[in-house]
């Protein structure tokens, strides 16, 4: 299929090449600043960008940029009908308002905090060791995540979908907590803490601790590859489900739904 590219840094190059690497065909790359991108377009310029991505004849847009542009972005993007995949993150607390764009557009928009396969399959692990060892009132549980030190939002979006998972198997942990804690924290507090470090793709931790042992479950990224390529097979699996009336226009679908039965 046509992809075009918004935003042509360090993942939309890695983009670019796995798409390639899968057969497709890349419509576009379109930049505010990359003076290697096929399109410059002025920044917050949401009438150029929607121009570029409709006069590149792309199936599909895979959006990964920053989180101050984002929402611009998508909002620009949406009403084009093109199917939108975001691999951006840090705007976690704005779902619902994209739902909202989305089926008054008419477009459609998929997202994931994190696009590797692997991590998506170490939620299901979190939720269900969770729901294991949270039958033991004596373990408590928390969330680390480590990223290299140009990751502009903190915690990870990542980490926050751990930490749900966490609370899914475990009733006990009601709340998500990223700041640092100045008194003890309550028991229904689940704590989310960041380091920054660096050149790390990303390393995320659940920890179950009690009195007698620590159980640790962690995902380590080697590179950026399996965000690329997860991102890639999502936005095919998208476009293909759109055709065929699996899915339907106008909503935002997340990891779940383009890839059925795997998470």
């Amino acid at each position: 299929m046509r992809i075009a590219l918004v935003g042509y840094g360090k993942m939309g190059h890695m983009l670019e090449q796995t798409a390639l690497a899968l057969g497709d065909e890349i419509a576009a790359t379109i930049d505010v600043l990359a003076a290697d991108a096929s399109v410059r377009i002025p920044a917050d310029d949401k009438d150029a960008l929607a121009d570029a991505v409709v006069r590149s004849g792309a199936q599909g847009v895979i959006e990964f940029t920053h989180p101050g542009a984002v929402m611009a972005n998508i909002s620009a993007l949406l009403p084009t009908g093109i199917p939108l995949v975001v691999g951006t993150t840090g705007w976690n607390e704005r779902h619902d308002e994209v739902a909202e764009m989305a089926a008054a557009s008419g477009g459609t928009v998929m997202t994931s905090a994190n696009f590797s396969i692997g991590v998506n399959l170490f939620y299901r692990i979190v939720r269900e060791a969770s729901s294991l060892v949270g039958r033991f009132d004596e373990y408590d549980v928390a969330v680390w995540e480590m990223h290299h030190n140009q990751k502009a939002d903190s915690p990870s979006g990542t980490a926050i979908d751990i930490a749900r998972r966490v609370m899914q198997g475990n009733p006990r942990k009601t709340e998500i907590v990223t700041d640092a804690f100045h008194s003890r924290p309550a028991p229904e507090q689940l704590h989310v803490s960041s380091t920054r470090c660096g050149s790390v793709p990303g390393t995320h931790t659940v920890f179950f601790d009690s009195a007698a042992d620590t159980i640790e479950l962690t995902h380590t990224a080697r590179s950026r590859q399996g965000f690329a390529s997860g991102a890639v097979h999502a936005m095919k699996n998208l476009h293909k489900f759109l055709q065929d009336g699996t899915l339907s226009p106008g909503k935002l679908y997340g990891m779940a739904d383009v890839f059925p039965g795997m998470f």
